[in-house]
């Protein structure tokens, strides 16, 4: 039996990588509100997206209805002005400005989850994938074990002879 010559192992599996290169959402975000207009609204939006502020509206809606209800033309006006002029008019749009910038903020924020989560998953396939080759490769080099192994367990036992002395073939 000829012996064979040793051959460079071949790779069990090739990895290939999954295009995606994560990227600062953050950074993009900021670069993306440079305006004064943007940079207003989003400070009067963190500034007022808070309880104590909804304290203080409600304190201009209750000041409101003492005016009406204690005829208090002056308070009724001051506090009516206050609340349905400057709140609902002025206000509410740039709150509603803010809002939206921040829901830009967080709609890059989960395009970028996705894009990675999509990558860490194609990246798991793989690893399933080369765990699924390398499996394979354990179960052939064991099976051949097992065969060498007979084959030795085999030799070590004494050879019988015909009657004639000659060694009979190994089975």
């Amino acid at each position: 039996m000829p012996r064979e010559t040793p051959t460079t192992p071949k790779p069990l599996y090739t990895h290939t990588a999954h295009p995606h290169t994560p990227r600062n959402v953050n950074a993009q975000h900021k670069a993306e509100r440079t305006g004064f207009n943007q940079r207003a609204a989003l400070l009067l939006t963190r500034a007022t997206g808070n309880m104590w502020c909804a304290y203080l509206f409600g304190g201009i809606g209750v000041g409101s209805l003492v005016g009406v209800i204690t005829n208090n033309l002056t308070l009724a006006l001051l506090f009516g002005a206050v609340s349905s002029y400057f709140l609902q008019l002025i206000f509410l749009p740039i709150i509603q400005t803010g809002s939206n910038i921040l829901s830009r903020h967080a709609e890059l924020q989960a395009d970028e989850m996705f894009a990675t989560s999509q990558h860490s998953f194609a990246d798991i396939e793989q690893i399933a994938a080369h765990l699924t080759a390398q499996d394979a490769k354990i179960l052939e080099i064991e099976a051949i074990t097992q065969r060498q192994l007979a084959l030795l367990i085999a030799l070590q036992q004494p050879q019988q002879r015909d009657a004639k002395g000659r060694f009979l073939p190994r089975r």
